[in-house]
């Protein structure tokens, strides 16, 4: 019997799949989401400041991702919609990390095998509890795969990469500072430069917290806790100019001229990969 044209295997169509996802994925920044002595806290490169790669699902459950920003904004939407309905019409203790990544894992997994092209998105949903015992990490792949972590996840861009340098520096009951610097240097190459404080994007879920644990951490805050670590990230603001009347100074000059450049970085439209 012959094969008809154009046919594929199932398994082929799935690796196609897998590829095609994973190349997406990998294009974005990565996302380190990792356990400190008082909750949980997330980091990522964003250079935009209108597009979130880290937000707040419910009381006590943030959200992460990496890929393409219009696909997990449904997710993330999603999940808000979620727990808004199952709080209200049960109880607000109902709504937990692990029911919203079961819903994240049938919902990807649906995708996965019925759509001709699979989502190009990895998500963390994590819970912290009033213990750290009672913290939780899952880890969403676009198939649907779930995995739960314990201490630490890195997803998106070289993310192996990332997660080996996190292994090698995480311990538990860090303090907050402590572990943004693990972080930090987590996600920075060897030899690299880290991104500078105007592209940090970083919140907590901090379990002091009265009601709501989301916190942004972001101006003089941010700042107070990178000045902590032992290789804070460059400001965007320079440094003050010498005084015109300092000795060991030479007088100023005029800077040569140059052409005018345009921003750092590509434009993000919220279709290229975060």
């Amino acid at each position: 019997m012959s094969m008809p044209f154009g046919y594929a295997s199932p398994e082929q169509i799935m690796r196609d799949k897998a590829d095609y996802a994973r190349k997406g994925i990998a294009r974005g920044r990565s996302v380190v989401v990792l356990q400190y002595v008082d909750g949980i806290v997330f980091v990522a490169p964003n250079p935009s400041r209108a597009l979130h790669k880290i937000s707040e699902i419910y009381d006590r459950i943030g959200f992460a991702a990496v890929g393409r920003y219009n696909e997990f904004e449904e997710l993330r939407l999603g999940g808000i919609r979620y727990a808004d309905i199952n709080g209200y019409t049960y109880d607000r203790s109902d709504v937990t990390g692990r029911g919203l990544a079961n819903l994240y894992a049938s919902n990807l997994g649906r995708i996965f095998t019925e759509s001709i092209k699979s989502l190009e998105v990895e998500v963390v949903v994590a819970e912290v509890g009033d213990t750290k015992e009672g913290d939780a990490i899952y880890r969403l792949t676009f198939d649907g795969s779930v995995f739960d972590e314990h201490g630490f996840a890195a997803m998106g861009g070289q993310a192996e990469a990332v997660a080996t340098r996190l292994k090698e520096r995480y311990r538990e009951s860090m303090s907050l500072a402590d572990a943004l610097e693990v972080a930090l240097t987590a996600l920075t190459e060897p030899g690299g430069e880290r991104p500078p404080l105007a592209q940090l994007e970083v919140a907590v879920l901090d379990r002091n917290r009265e009601h709501r644990k989301f916190l942004r951490l972001t101006g003089a805050r941010l700042e107070r806790l990178l000045a902590q670590t032992s290789n804070p990230p460059s400001s965007t603001t320079p440094p003050p100019a010498p005084s015109a009347g300092s000795e060991d100074t030479p007088p100023p000059t005029s800077p040569p001229t140059s052409p005018p450049t345009g921003p750092d970085g590509d434009v993000d439209d919220g279709s290229s990969p975060l």
